[in-house]
């Protein structure tokens, strides 16, 4: 067992096929990629195959109608695969918790990788921005986001991105315009992005009608992730 393997653990049944395209959003700013996969596993009713522990995951649980949720959960339809979680990941572990996904994730030669998460400008139009591993990839996303020019990536987002580039895996960062706060509009933007990508005809009205609640319900996740974000890092060994 690699340290990867011990440091973070996955109860999973296999991807569907080596075709697949994998989708990730872990709570950073905005909470874009957790809103925006979650709204999207239930609307198109994916399968729930897997989860996964970890000691660095901070102790932090959701509950949805009285039921906890496991803190990351995995889902597949078709040719589609989403990992989605509740919980912020610190800066400092987020190499263990990336390399440990990637390390699982490699062997079923996905098709590509797509990072879904926030980018705050304070900024009303919620754009949406887009990134990628190579050259060669970045014409798949030329026409359905605003490419970054220059500029840098932060939290577990930039660190799968990196692992995959590492594993000449072809992967993709898109990044909702959004403020430090729970952002549901700014994951509908995202949405949209992957309606095009994947052709998905996911309907978003009902996210945009259901916002308020929202950010209601999510408010203390996003203090999760602000917290996390400003602790100290001389007493953060490991998460938790």
């Amino acid at each position: 067992m690699s340290d990867s393997e011990k440091d973070l653990k996955i109860y999973s049944k296999p991807l569907p096929s080596p075709d697949t395209s994998v989708l990730v959003g872990f709570p950073g700013s905005g909470l874009v990629g957790s809103i925006a996969l979650q709204y999207m596993v239930d609307q198109l009713e994916f399968d729930l195959i897997g989860t996964m522990t970890s000691k660095y995951f901070p102790p932090l649980a959701m509950m949805n109608k009285g039921i906890i949720n496991d803190p990351v959960r995995m889902y597949a339809k078709g040719n589609l695969a989403v990992i989605v979680a509740d919980i912020p990941i610190h800066p400092m572990i987020c190499y263990e918790v990336s390399n440990g996904i990637m390390d699982w994730l490699t062997p079923f030669k996905p098709k590509e990788v797509v990072a879904i998460a926030g980018i705050v400008t304070n900024e009303p139009e919620k754009r949406v921005f887009g990134v990628a591993t190579t050259a060669e990839a970045l014409p798949r996303i030329a026409d359905l986001a605003l490419i970054l020019p220059i500029g840098s990536i932060s939290g577990i987002a930039s660190s799968i991105l990196t692992e995959c580039k590492i594993r000449n895996i072809p992967a993709f960062g898109l990044l909702g315009e959004t403020i430090n706060a729970p952002d549901p509009r700014s994951s509908a933007a995202t949405i949209e992005v992957l309606n095009k990508m994947y052709d998905l005809g996911l309907d978003i009205n009902p996210l945009i009608e259901q916002a308020v609640e929202i950010e209601q319900s999510m408010q203390k996740v996003a203090e999760e992730v602000q917290s996390a974000e400003q602790a100290p890092k001389k007493d953060l060994p490991m998460y938790g």
